[in-house]
């Protein structure tokens, strides 16, 4: 490693989050300390091709900037050795490009925080930030999310799920299903997606149908979910093993629910940090975001998101997102900064955990004990 940090910003992707994606580049490169670091920023387009550019030495001027153009961008296409030596260096030794001390992926939703990308990283041994393959995959299927916060016994709201062969097969036994069990309205999401792409509240049959159907544009399987009338409460949680929990934040929506049009588009939807929780209910949704982290065997970051019940003040988890959104004004960085840990210190501590891990990995025999 040279006295600089090379970090590898990998954004865009083949995904809904796309959009959001840049942001978060956009957002980042601007956060760095270019003193400390060098910037190599690797574009995933939506189609999937990789492409990339000089070393940033400051932030780009604009989103735009960051969608590199054919003719000033070095064109990785699909395959895997070019793309493995524009990470690493050149895993033949022959590139004559410095290697990447550490991949900073920035990619929303599915090709990037399902454990698709984290197994490419795995395979070339380059560190990287975040949670790894297995966290990554559970955290992006709400699921298998929910069959293991069940196995840790963390409170959740009652929901059902079926893949697309099984609904057009007997689509009428899940809306029997659905009403019997969840009843009206209840929520409808894609079960490998974030940023709430493709998600709908159903207030009737015509409606959960409609949703069922849409949802399935985005993936294959599909979550069907009770509504609850509740505050919605978020947790920061960072680290690897010895994960910590940040001050609880509250989102207020400015729709009829938190999806994506309020998430990234009016700009209405409020948060409060920390959230007006007793000291009891906040240690005991610090203590659970922590539990949920662990259980799908996290690192690096996560947002833990819960509802609590206005009636009873019930608390239930609803998920984790092992990459939730990054810009200075997203929820996980704000509550680290209320909780004390500004965001370039942030970005540091991120860094370091990501290598930290990294290193012990290094410690696992994979030969099975064959090499002497």
């Amino acid at each position: 490693m040279g006295s600089k940090v090379r970090v590898g910003l990998v954004y865009g992707g083949k995904s809904g989050e796309h959009e959001v994606s840049l942001q978060t580049a956009f957002a980042v490169m601007g956060e760095f300390d270019y003193n400390k670091y060098e910037i190599k920023p690797f574009y995933i387009t939506k189609q999937g091709q990789w492409k990339t550019s000089q070393v940033l030495g400051a932030r780009p001027a604009s989103v735009e900037e960051l969608r590199f153009d054919t003719s000033e961008a070095e064109q990785t296409g699909f395959a895997l050795a070019p793309v493995f030596a524009g990470l690493s260096g050149g895993l033949a030794g022959d590139s004559g490009v410095p290697p990447i001390d550490v991949v900073f992926p920035l990619l929303h939703g599915t090709f990037g925080e399902d454990g698709t990308i984290q197994g490419l990283f795995e395979m070339a041994n380059i560190p990287y930030v975040g949670a790894g393959v297995l966290a990554s995959a559970v955290g992006m299927d709400k699921i298998m999310m929910k069959k293991v916060f069940a196995q840790e016994g963390l409170p959740q709201c009652v929901f059902r799920y079926f893949n697309r062969t099984q609904w057009e097969r007997d689509a009428s036994f899940f809306i029997m299903e659905c009403e019997v069990s969840l009843g009206y309205p209840c929520f409808i999401k894609p079960a490998n997606l974030g940023s709430s792409v493709g998600v709908s509240k159903a207030k009737n049959r015509e409606e959960l149908i409609e949703a069922v159907n849409f949802a399935f544009r985005f993936d294959r399987k599909v979550i069907v979910e009770e509504f609850v009338d509740a505050r919605e409460i978020e947790v920061s949680v960072l680290g690897n093993d010895d994960a910590k929990a940040s001050v609880p934040g509250e989102i207020a929506a400015s729709n009829e629910f938190y999806d994506y049009k309020a998430k990234y588009i009016d700009g209405k939807s409020t948060m409060q940090i920390p959230a007006n929780l007793s000291p009891e209910m906040t240690e005991s949704v610090r203590e659970m975001a922590v539990r949920a982290f662990q259980a799908i065997d996290g690192s690096g970051l996560s947002r833990v998101d819960f509802f609590l019940r206005k009636a009873d003040n019930q608390l239930f988890i609803n998920e984790i997102n092992t990459l939730p959104g990054f810009t200075p004004y997203s929820m996980y960085p704000l509550m680290w900064k209320e909780t004390g840990i500004p965001y370039k210190e942030l970005l540091d501590t991120l860094i370091t955990l990501a290598l930290a891990r990294h290193a012990e990995k290094q410690r696992i025999d994979y030969t099975g004990g064959a090499a002497k």
